[in-house]
């Protein structure tokens, strides 16, 4: 059998300063063109391997791992529209701001655009969805291509990583034969591409060689602009501070020090991880997207400022909110050098870190005396927002405590007292995001909440979610509807091959639910069929086929025990909810309405405070 020693040096070299550079897992699926990258990697057996047939799914699964790590997690695949499939993980990880190294093989340049089998054009296959494209120099173990080789890996990662972190894609072309030649040694393959290294580089407190060892800064802002802000922040004593999704969350802590300091509240969406801490700080306002949809309430909290952190929040009342106040000052905070507006109401973007950010102000105010004189209105101000939020929550649980039937806004109230501590709570996009939003109160115990909302698709969340497990310390818990279930039951695999845990709990109202909220319902007509979908499938069947255990529930009780027992049990375990779209809808609204006459009751009085 021939086999290719070039290729074996040029792809271990870079499969060596992968790992060298901190990735330590890679998702692989099957082909042929990809032999060299995959052989190699199996051969070097530093890094930890994932088989997943679907690279769709595989895609997912990686973009899952990512950002339970915050560390890049290669794919590799063959070439044609094994790539291609990869295309709906890429993007959720480039507007999500997951790293990812994705290596495509492909065909070598001579046999492109000439009818070779499986061969597409895959130079910039991702257009604008990938921080950062490279073609590949066809595999030559010379002393410049091996330095090529590594240099190329380490920008890989350091690219991906860097703010805002996202997706990079390399494209390996390779000749016959593909098989790589391990006679060559790998301790003689790793003196021969790295003894012209003398450098060192630090990766997870030990010492390893490096190419090129990359460090990143942490984006500040000069002293003057700081002390500016800290003067708007104390001239505006009606000030919130508001949290949408977070990619990094080291700066929870210090965001919630600024606003007990400043007497602000903190809008915390659920996807911020502000809601769900050991310690809550009663600062932190949960039920915005319950109490804003009435517009007395909305009238009579206009703020003066608006200090915005992360993604733009989940809730459409907060959207309304905003819009309501144009004339607000409303600053943005970044990171990244991006542009996440879309109210186009900002009056600031600040490019700064968002812990150094809010470190730095809260020891600049501390040392302006002039910030005591906001103290009481900014208290007043946040007591407004306390006690609309206390009486909106327990309006809402009043009112569900009425309902008989289950009720897919009950099931988060559920949720937050089962969830184990600590624990992992991803939440699939469409109604369960928003029911999330809404009935997800704060909680004093650590659960760690995501979802993919860098495009908020349906698609690869049953992968997300097993990605997150494998990785994960904490058990796993994912809620997802009927049709997102059903996009990704290929998902499921890993579960099987791996052995993983995850409890995914099934809402299952057969069809889109949340279309059921929209002005399509109006139109009868054509609604079940364009909208609404039903499915009618039975879920019991795949489960059954990838080794999981399925449930379907028929009260609350039956859901705790069964709930429970998955937690205690480990495996695939799915629960179903069965729920009514039309019962669901009137049940919402008639929450809100609840609301709406428990705040009538205390808003003259909140008003006066």
């Amino acid at each position: 059998m021939k086999t290719n020693r070039e290729a074996f040096l040029y792809v271990h070299a870079f499969i060596d300063e992968l790992y060298n550079s901190g990735v330590r897992h890679v998702v692989i699926s099957p082909g042929s063109r990809s032999t060299p990258l995959a052989m190699t990697a199996a051969e070097q057996g530093k890094m930890k391997l994932w088989i997943h047939v679907d690279e769709r799914s595989a895609g997912f699964f990686a973009l899952g791992m990512s950002k339970v790590l915050a560390c890049p997690v290669a794919l590799v695949c063959t070439s044609g529209t094994a790539a291609a499939n990869y295309f709906p993980a890429v993007v959720e990880a480039f507007y999500g701001r997951v790293p990812l190294i994705v290596l495509t093989a492909d065909r070598p340049h001579e046999l492109r655009d000439v009818g070779a089998p499986q061969t597409i054009n895959q130079l910039h296959l991702f257009g604008q969805h990938v921080k950062w494209f490279m073609e590949m120099a066809v595999p030559e173990s010379s002393q410049p291509l091996l330095h090529y080789v590594r240099s190329t890996a380490n920008r890989a990662v350091a690219t991906a990583c860097s703010s805002p972190a996202g997706p990079v894609h390399l494209n390996f072309p390779f000749r016959e034969p593909l098989v790589p030649d391990f006679s060559v040694t790998e301790s003689s393959a790793s003196e021969t591409s790295v003894r012209h290294l003398r450098r060192g580089s630090v990766v997870e407190g030990r010492a390893a060689l490096s190419q090129v060892q990359v460090t990143e800064g942490v984006r500040t802002l000069p002293g003057h602009t700081l002390e500016a802000l800290a003067d708007r922040l104390l001239s505006a004593p009606k000030g919130l501070i508001v949290c949408g999704p977070m990619e990094n969350t080291r700066c929870l802590k210090t965001m919630i020090a600024l606003a007990e300091q400043l007497g602000y509240p903190i809008l915390a969406d659920p996807l911020s991880n502000l809601r769900c801490v050991r310690d809550v700080s009663p600062v932190i306002i949960d039920a915005y997207d319950a109490f804003l949809r009435d517009s007395r309430v909305a009238e009579s909290l206009k703020p003066d400022l608006i200090l915005r952190f992360g993604a733009m929040p989940v809730s459409k009342p907060y959207l309304h909110y905003v819009q309501r106040y144009p004339d607000c000052v409303h600053l943005v905070v970044d990171a990244g050098h991006a542009w996440r507006d879309p109210t186009h109401l900002a009056t600031d973007m600040l490019y700064a870190d968002p812990e150094w950010l809010c470190e730095a102000l809260h020891k600049l105010l501390g040392q302006h005396r002039a910030g005591r004189k906001g103290t009481k209105a900014a208290s007043g101000w946040l007591g407004q927002w306390q006690v609309i939020n206390r009486i909106t929550r327990e309006a809402m649980r009043r009112e569900m405590e009425r309902f008989n039937s289950l009720f897919e806004g009950r099931l988060f109230q559920e949720l937050s007292e089962l969830m184990p501590d600590p624990s992992l709570l991803y939440v699939g996009n469409s109604m369960p995001v928003r029911d999330l939003d809404t009935f997800f109160p704060s909680v004093s115990k650590k659960v760690r909440v995501m979802g993919n909302r860098g495009t908020n698709g349906i698609d690869g969340l049953i992968s997300s979610a097993l990605g997150a497990s494998g990785v994960s310390q904490e058990p796993v818990v994912l809620v997802l509807g009927d049709l997102s279930f059903y996009h990704d039951l290929n998902g499921l695999l890993p579960a099987k091959l791996y052995n993983l845990n995850l409890t995914i709990i099934l809402v299952n109202n057969d069809g889109g639910g949340i279309f059921s909220f929209l002005p399509q319902a109006e139109h009868p007509r054509h609604f079940e069929t364009l909208f609404g979908t039903p499915l009618g499938l039975e879920y019991r069947h795949a489960v059954n086929m990838y080794g999981g255990s399925f449930t379907r529930i028929d009260s609350w009780a039956e859901f705790r025990d069964t709930f429970t027992t998955a937690m205690s049990s480990g495996g695939l375990n799915v629960i179903e909810v069965p729920t009514e779209r039309k019962s669901n809808v009137e049940m919402h609204r008639r929450i809100w309405k609840a609301v709406s006459a428990a705040i009538t009751d205390v808003l003259p009085r909140v008003g006066d405070t």
